[in-house]
This record gives C-alpha cells, structure tokens and sequence, in this order.
C-alpha cells in the first residue's frame, strides 16, 4: 500500500468556541493557525478546517447500510482498534449522543469494521472507525 498522504477537508461550523471545545476538547485534536473565521486541527494527521458559516450547517440525508441510517455527509477516520476503542469509551463516558452507538458491522464478512458516528455540535456527522485487519479496508 502507498504511504497515505494528508488530506484537508472544510467544512461549516455554528460556532469557533464550541468547534474548539468539540474538536480540540472532546476529541483531543490540536489546533493549528486560525482567524476570527476558522480554526484548522489536527485530526490524527489530517487537516480539517473548522469555517464560520452557520447557514450551511445541518443534517443531511441517510443511507441504509448494515440496518442503520448513515449520515450520507460525513467524515472521519480510520484508527487502529486499540484507539477506537479508547476513544469510543472516552466519548460514552462524556455522554456524547451517537447517531450509530460504537458496534461492529459486517461481522465475518469482506469488510469486517468497528464504527461509530456521532454529530459535533453544528451537526456534521463524524465517522470513527477501525478494522482488526486493516489490509481489508478496501475488501469487496
């Protein structure tokens, strides 16, 4: 597999305090540079751009996949398992709300995953996940 390289997402945001308090708080990823009108962190690695643009934020369709809906907009990362689970225990004991609960899905299938996906608090869902084999990332 190619060394992965770091991508940069942008997305809108309600609030800077609160992106802060989720991202950097919650979530435990540093901030970067930032202006009056966005803040960038460091999500394990990646560039993600936390912009000031309230009337862009909210929920978005789902998708059925494996008996829930999944936010079709969304994000997230692929972690190793001992970290996904870390941080799955961190965010049930802050009483985050999820919109799919930390499970495995696809169980003994092509794809096997741990995932979780929750809202920050301008509604973007944020996907965590991880795989006992990552080689099976992209297994069909």
């Amino acid at each position: 597999m190619t060394p992965l390289h770091p991508f940069h997402l942008a997305f809108p945001v309600n609030d800077l305090d609160e992106a802060r308090i989720f991202y950097g708080g919650l979530l435990g990823c540093p901030e970067g540079r930032s202006s009056p009108e966005w803040i960038d962190f460091d999500f394990y690695g990646h560039q993600i751009v936390a912009h000031l643009a309230p009337d862009q934020t909210g929920a978005a369709a789902v998708n059925a996949v494996d008996g829930h809906g999944v936010p079709v907009r969304h994000f997230g990362v692929v972690l190793p398992m001992t970290d996904w689970r870390a941080l799955a225990d961190r965010l049930t004991g802050a009483g985050v709300e999820f919109v799919i609960a930390p499970y495995v899905r696809f169980k003994g299938e092509p794809g096997e995953q741990a995932t979780m996906f929750f809202r920050d608090p301008s509604g973007n869902a944020v996907e965590i996940k991880a795989f006992a084999d990552i080689a099976s990332l992209f297994a069909k």
